[in-house]
């Protein structure tokens, strides 16, 4: 990832945490909240879809013109997803929605996870959503931290 887009990322997770009106919950009950609003559903529907491997089911919840980022990706398209990151669909077993804040149209949600063959993993997933559909997505994670296509 490009450093301006990495600055900007932590910059814009930065005004979600300190913006008004913000709403962060504990670690329980974060599935629910997000299940209480529209843009929760959307980012539910995210997990769900690459979770059951249901490449429709993801489709239906990006805009035109989706963008995907992580420390591996700048800014791809919904093509590109497909061909790098979506083999990695249906290879996680759980999530735990360890914290979630919106503020508008902006969903961080921070979860950890583990894959089909029991690896631990914890993402920090940014949602920038547009019309009820999410336009920009950015993965965060760290070096030691596997995800599942690591191999470790």
């Amino acid at each position: 990832m490009k450093m301006p887009h990495l600055s900007a990322g932590i910059l814009l997770i930065g005004l979600a945490l300190s913006s008004q009106p913000v709403s962060a919950q504990g670690i329980t009950g974060q599935t629910a909240a997000l299940e209480n609003t529209p843009n929760g559903k959307v980012v539910l529907a995210w997990y769900n879809a690459w979770q059951k491997a249901d490449w429709d089911s993801l489709t239906q919840v990006l805009a035109s013109g989706f963008t995907f980022s992580s420390p591996l990706d700048d800014h791809i398209s919904t093509t590109a997803v497909k061909a790098r990151c979506w083999p990695n669909a249906g290879k996680f077993k759980t999530w735990d929605l360890q914290q979630v804040i919106t503020n508008g149209d902006v969903v961080v949600v921070i979860a950890d996870g583990y894959t089909t063959t029991g690896k631990f993993f914890r993402n920090c997933d940014w949602f920038m959503l547009k019309d009820g559909k999410i336009d920009a997505y950015e993965c965060f994670f760290g070096p030691g931290i596997n995800f599942p296509n690591s191999g470790k």
